[in-house]
């Protein structure tokens, strides 16, 4: 009959079982995945298959000795059965009862689907995962454009010097991250690493919070007190806003870099100290040189190893690999099935300033996912200084820049299809000869709205 050759060239595994699970029919695709031959199963118990789930789901009751017959309802579901040679295999298992004419049921059919191959293929995919966010996340940095897989590369050869590194760049851009990740990778990675922001004490406190005092040294000092540079002897000191430093205070840094030694406040003995300096600032260090206000030998003795971080608006390409990593972070804290951006707020994203940088960037997550609830973020769920039009030109090009014809080409033969398909981005990939993945990519590109293209 018809049907037996359909069962033979089926790619699932097929069995049929009576009421009291005796297998009554297999076809060759059951063969081949348990290892049984058709005589050894035909009249056989299905327990043969020693099945994980069979096991969770097996019941004492007289009624029925199966779940599956008890509850008379359809099972999808992954489990492991044992082959013939005692290996496991994991399927995908599918079952239903069958009734005859009165309604009773006289058995069952169960369909299994080798899915070891699958399961190969995902680990594959989350090695390579693994890989990727190796490549574009360095040390709580993240960033896969050429200037911060440059900047990657240089903190890795830096570390491996004693020489002092000065971090460069906007507010918000990570200069603490490098910091960090400098001693981390550094042969002084087991040592101190201690961390002071020159900006946030006045001229009195800063020279004793850097080189301790001893007691009496002024009024308040009861007793001797340890500065940064002692608690980090052996380590790293990383003095953030050095450009925010008095100069009187510069005058005993300098000391400290050229010869390894300082005093106490209060006191007049020297003391020698090992330590790897680290600095940062966001401000123009040769603009305050020309106004007299940080001195120019002391920018030299720490300007060795010059590291400049790219404002956000500098390496757009990077927004929507930061995105979604911020969003990931919150969506397991929070526990919100929050998917991402939609394509007219990633065009937003890409067309912003973003004066903040990352730590703004960052921020504007974090609002969103108290306004939103599920789904993607949408415009209205971002602060309002971010709620700007999306220009007509692509999102990754700068304002200044002018615009690509080719690119321009592209959106507009993108619009045009997604309108005469209604929306339907499949249908767009056949037409433009390309897979759907990259519709969905040139849409995030040039900020396409699904439901504005339709309407208009």
């Amino acid at each position: 009959m018809h049907w037996q050759q359909i069962l033979e060239v089926m790619q699932e595994g097929l069995l049929l079982v009576d009421a009291n699970g005796t297998i009554k029919l297999v076809n060759k695709a059951l063969e081949e995945i348990t290892g049984y031959s058709r005589e050894e199963l035909v009249g056989a118990s299905c327990a043969i298959f020693n099945c994980d789930a069979c096991k969770r789901v097996r019941s004492d009751a007289q009624s029925a000795w199966c779940r599956l017959f008890e509850k008379r309802d359809f099972v999808r579901k992954r489990c492991h059965i044992m082959r013939k040679d005692g290996t496991y295999v994991h399927i995908q298992k599918t079952a239903s009862v069958l009734y005859g004419d009165d309604g009773q049921p006289f058995g069952a059919v169960e369909t299994m689907t080798d899915v070891s191959e699958l399961d190969r293929k995902e680990n594959e995919l989350q090695q390579l995962s693994r890989l990727l966010d190796e490549r574009t996340i360095f040390h709580g940095m993240v960033g896969r454009s050429a200037k911060m897989q440059n900047i990657f590369k240089l903190i890795e050869k830096a570390a491996q010097s004693d020489a002092p590194v000065f971090i460069c760049g906007e507010s918000g851009t990570g200069k603490e991250l490098v910091a960090r990740a400098i001693h981390e990778l550094g042969p002084r990675s087991e040592e101190p690493f201690v961390q002071f922001n020159c900006a946030a004490l006045n001229e009195a406190l800063l020279e004793s919070e850097l080189f301790g005092h001893v007691k009496g040294a002024f009024t308040g000092a009861f007793r001797h007190r340890q500065g940064r540079f002692e608690a980090a002897n052996g380590g790293d000191i990383f003095l953030d806003e050095i450009g925010d430093l008095p100069m009187s205070v510069q005058v005993k840094l300098l000391r400290v870099l050229e010869t390894k030694t300082f005093e106490r406040v209060g006191d007049n003995r020297q003391l020698s100290v090992d330590v790897r300096i680290i600095t940062a600032t966001n401000k123009y260090l040769p603009k305050l040189i020309s106004e007299g206000l940080f001195r120019e030998d002391l920018f030299y003795r720490i300007n060795v190893i010059p590291i400049r971080l790219p404002a956000l608006r500098e390496r757009r390409d990077d927004i929507p690999l930061l995105a979604d990593f911020f969003i990931q972070r919150l969506r397991s804290k929070s526990e919100k099935d929050i998917r991402g951006l939609s394509p007219m707020t990633l065009g937003m994203f890409m067309t912003y300033s973003w004066p903040g940088n990352v730590r703004e960037l960052k921020s504007a997550l974090e609002y969103a996912f108290v306004l939103a609830d599920h789904g993607q973020i949408e415009p209205e769920h971002l602060p309002a200084n971010i709620q700007v039009p999306v220009p007509t030109r692509g999102p990754t090009e700068s304002v200044s820049a002018p615009s690509c014809p080719a690119e321009d080409d592209q959106k507009i033969q993108l619009i045009n299809a997604l309108r005469q398909a209604g929306g339907n981005k499949s249908q767009v990939a056949r037409t433009l000869g390309i897979n759907r993945v990259t519709v969905l990519n040139r849409m995030r590109k040039y900020g396409i709205d699904l439901k504005t293209v339709i309407q208009t």
